[in-house]
């Protein structure tokens, strides 16, 4: 990527490097909040040291989905979810297939999905120093000068891919909605915290090993353990950015599944029982011919997103 990496070393020199009162390793600013919670892999691998190699390049073939992803997006009205992959309206091989969205009476021993969310990784961004995030531009009236920091032109799929996920960022909130966009570690850890408190577990999926297969099936094991979280999933940009929201009416359980191959899944899913002021159009009503607020509609969460549950 040929972004003015200069700016990002001046950045660096000002603001973490040569300041008395630079911020603390995001680490150990996990540590100093959270003594006694580890932090889940999921994140600690977002963690490098500040050079290039924290910015990625959003490829060309990478998935545009209108509204900025279905996951995140429910209450956006213009949302069509569609993308140049797949066009969800006609039924692609995908959605006939795959376990996108499910219902709470899907989560049972012995049942058997097709899901996606363990085989992909959505990119890997690492996160930037709070002083250097905080530093970068991140608004929508802000995007030509985001182009230029990653030389990136306005026609370029990444382009496009950024700038529908800082309008995600900078959406509306549907009801009962509480949603905040995160640059760096220590402002993910602040907000979790302003709204939970310290005493909360952080969790994420784990996967035992990497594998292709798709099929899981549900194994013993499975547990309730919240009715109140806040869910932050990674999103499509140069570095790591999060959006973290939490919605009234969430159930969330850990899941264990076994792939076909054998491999071992801690999975999180998430199930919400009032869908009423979602997007009607939303994929999930698409998927499981179901209208808003009739039926709780669930899903499982991706490597990368994180939950906290207070304790």
């Amino acid at each position: 990527m040929g972004f003015h990496f200069g700016f990002i070393v001046a950045l660096l020199c000002l603001g973490v490097v040569g300041s008395r009162h630079a911020s603390m390793p995001a680490e150990l600013y996990w540590k100093s909040v959270f003594p006694n919670t580890p932090m889940p892999k999921s994140l600690q691998d977002l963690l490098r040291p500040v050079n290039k190699n924290n910015f990625v390049k959003l490829k060309d073939d990478i998935e545009i989905s209108a509204g900025g992803g279905y996951l995140q997006n429910y209450g956006n009205p213009n949302a069509e979810f569609k993308s140049a992959n797949h066009d969800w309206k006609s039924g692609s091989h995908l959605i006939s297939t795959a376990s996108l969205f499910f219902f709470e009476s899907d989560l049972h021993p012995g049942r058997l999905m097709k899901l996606l969310e363990f085989t992909r990784t959505e990119n890997e961004a690492t996160f930037l120093p709070r002083a250097v995030a905080d530093s970068m531009p991140f608004s929508s009236n802000k995007f030509s000068d985001i182009l230029k920091l990653f030389s990136m032109g306005p026609k370029s799929v990444g382009s496009k891919v950024m700038k529908q996920n800082i309008e995600n960022c900078e959406r509306e909130s549907v009801g009962g909605e509480d949603k905040y966009c995160a640059t760096s570690l220590e402002s993910l850890i602040d907000h979790s915290v302003s709204r939970l408190g310290k005493k909360m577990h952080v969790l994420s999926t784990e996967v035992e090993k990497e594998t292709k297969v798709e099929k899981f099936t549900i194994g013993k094991g499975m547990k309730k353990i919240g009715e109140k979280e806040i869910v932050c999933h990674k999103l499509k940009y140069p570095y790591a950015v999060f959006l973290c929201h939490s919605l009234d009416k969430t159930d969330v359980y850990k899941v264990p599944l076994i792939g076909s191959d054998g491999t071992k899944v801690k999975a999180i899913a998430v199930c919400h029982k009032d869908t009423s002021t979602w997007n009607p159009r939303h994929l999930a009503f698409l998927v499981l011919k179901v209208k808003p607020g009739s039926v709780p509609i669930c899903h499982f969460l991706a490597k990368e997103t994180i939950v906290w549950v207070p304790n």
